[in-house]
């Protein structure tokens, strides 16, 4: 709290970010005239500053951050008695995704200054959003969960989404960051990608609303909320159908060839040896005319993408405002990248895939688990605006708001945990804040890693994958029996999915090394003998050194009819037996 006696004896602070120019305002005590003694309140009011591309978004983040110190303020002025707390407006759509990090760039930024923080604010009718996936696998991988979670976001706030699977886009070969052009794809296997694409995306709304969905923020009972519509379609329904000329006719005359040779990726492409094919050249057109054909079809305004299809929503935007005359917007996701800030994806060949038969549940929880506790990010801190208060900086510090990634800004230490729970989850940012500060007190129990991993699975695979996920965990990596003797036939070959799978008989008096012989786990003669009563074997994680011991129900025979052999560190062996009566494997 500031107390001058003359508001010309304050200089207004200048704040070292986005070049915001500084006003100051009265916003209450008693005047001077009348009280001498008393404080004057004054607060600094913010010009927002001009910024291109992700400016509405920024803004809208800027708008939030001066609205708590404006309601700071306020707090103060009912402190003294001068006037009622007024109740805090919830926060829009685009402001909170802001806080989270989940929404990266908006377009045009003029136009959606101007009308899209409108469209989406609270209380405004419904409107359509749509994200597009090409089907060049059969699964969704973890480089698409952020755009499958920014549909989630638009979904949990009562707007109708759609997920497009690009059936036919898929064949032409997106060139966005890319050095070569992909090999081609039929239109078979298009087609059944495709319609594994479009399985895998269901599966993932219906676990979110059956997992996820309560009704909103304020905790009601489900229902309380609306849960916006989901809209599955595959561009193929109308690209295939469309003439050649047709489509030339339709499209051409609004696409400018400068435009679209300024793209960086087409840019880069033309000036390689290899060069770049019509088809490829293309896609962004086909692209742009799906988002005209969601437009006049289903209303669609605003389309999701990843960081990498800016240049592709661009020319969405052009050729749908030139043939409708309308405002449509964008908004970009961040990348998903390992360490190295390598991105992850199929084309990189480091993908972790969402399908079961690809990646396990066991395999992603691992995925999260693992990702390590510090990185270093550029960001830049809005705790060092000198006016902001006290207690303000306490309720900033640690949250998104304050880690506004913008380039050339100084390089800090960040957690990427805390950065993975705002992206990939819809826990609330206080309990985020608070496992981040449990953390901090205990960080050998990897917190933040273990909720996260948890969080993710459950989504993807289910209640029933992530119990999946955690008793493999057990298993494992802390040699738990119950565990190991609860898991399925799947479970056993997916955690050891390099590990041979034998089906034997159980014959009255099979002994330790008559299994090891069966399943070929170890050398015939004195050699495999040997290896035994070194204690190089296990079964079930539990040490064996007499090779004439006879195997036993229970311990070396577990109740799922299964035995776990391991041979070295590394060698590991499932044993399936056959024939096993009720009675046995209950014993």
């Amino acid at each position: 709290m500031i107390g001058p006696q003359r508001k010309n004896d304050l200089k207004p602070c200048q704040p070292n970010l986005l070049t915001a120019s500084t006003q100051w305002e009265y916003v209450g005590g008693t005047p001077v005239s009348s009280a001498p003694n008393a404080s004057v309140l004054w607060a600094p009011r913010m010009r927002l500053p001009s910024l291109k591309m992700a400016a509405p978004a920024l803004r809208a983040g800027w708008r939030w951050l001066f609205a708590d110190v404006r309601a700071t303020a306020s707090r103060l002025r009912h402190l003294h008695g001068q006037c009622p707390e007024p109740r805090s407006p919830p926060k829009g759509l685009l402001a909170t995704q802001l806080e989270r990090g989940l929404f990266q760039e908006v377009f045009p930024p003029q136009a959606a200054e101007e009308q899209l923080l409108q469209l989406l604010e609270p209380g405004q009718p419904p409107s359509a959003i749509y994200c597009g996936f090409d089907p060049t696998a059969d699964s969704l991988h973890v480089g698409h969960l952020l755009a499958v979670l920014g549909l989630l976001h638009f979904q949990r706030a009562g707007h109708n989404v759609i997920a497009l699977v690009g059936g036919a886009t898929a064949r032409l070969g997106d060139p966005s960051g890319r050095t070569k052009e992909r090999e081609p794809l039929s239109g078979a296997r298009a087609r059944e990608n495709a319609a594994s694409l479009r399985e895998g995306l269901q599966r993932l709304f219906e676990n979110h609303r059956q997992l996820f969905w309560e009704g909103g923020a304020g905790g009601g009972a489900k229902g309380t909320r609306r849960l916006g519509r989901l809209t599955l379609l595959d561009n193929a329904g109308w690209l295939e159908r469309e003439p050649v000329v047709d489509f030339l006719l339709g499209v051409g005359p609004h696409l400018r060839m400068g435009s679209l040779l300024s793209r960086q990726s087409c840019k880069a492409r033309l000036g390689s040896p290899e060069g770049m094919a019509l088809a490829e050249f293309l896609y962004p057109a086909l692209q742009a005319y799906d988002f005209l054909h969601l437009r006049r079809h289903h209303g669609c305004r605003v389309q999701l993408g990843g960081a990498d299809q800016m240049g592709n929503i661009m020319s969405g935007y052009e050729l749908v405002s030139k043939v409708t005359g309308e405002d449509v917007f964008g908004i970009t996701v961040p990348l998903i990248t390992n360490t190295a800030g390598n991105k992850l994806g199929k084309s990189a060949g480091n993908a972790i895939w969402l399908n079961r038969n690809r990646t396990s549940p066991f395999e992603l929880y691992q995925f999260f688990v693992r990702q390590p506790d510090n990185i270093v990010k550029r960001q830049v801190s809005f705790l060092n605006l000198p006016f902001i208060s006290c207690c303000s900086r306490k309720l900033y510090q640690g949250t998104e708001a304050n880690k506004f990634i913008l380039p050339g800004t100084k390089a800090k230490w960040c957690r990427l945990p805390l950065r993975y729970l705002k992206l990939f989850t819809f826990l609330p940012l206080p309990e985020i804040n608070h496992i981040m500060e449990m953390h901090a007190k205990e960080p050998e129990k990897w917190g933040p890693q273990k909720r996260l991993a948890a969080e993710v699975t459950k989504l993807v695979h289910g209640k029933e994958g992530l119990e999946s996920a955690k008793r493999c965990t057990r298993a494992l990596y802390y040699s738990d029996i119950a565990a190991l003797e609860a898991m399925s036939d799947q479970e056993l070959q997916e955690l050891f999915n390099e590990a041979p799978y034998v089906e034997l008989l159980l014959e009255p008096g099979t002994t330790v090394l008559d299994l090891c012989r069966k399943a070929n786990a170890i050398a015939d003669g004195p050699r495999g003998h040997r290896d035994i009563t070194s204690g190089g074997v296990s079964i079930n994680h539990v040490k064996v050194t007499d090779p004439d011991a006879i195997l036993v129900l229970g311990q070396h025979i577990l109740s799922n009819g299964l035995s776990l052999l391991r041979v070295g560190k590394r060698n590991y062996y499932i044993v399936k037996w056959l024939q096993l009566s009720h009675e046995e494997q209950k014993c």
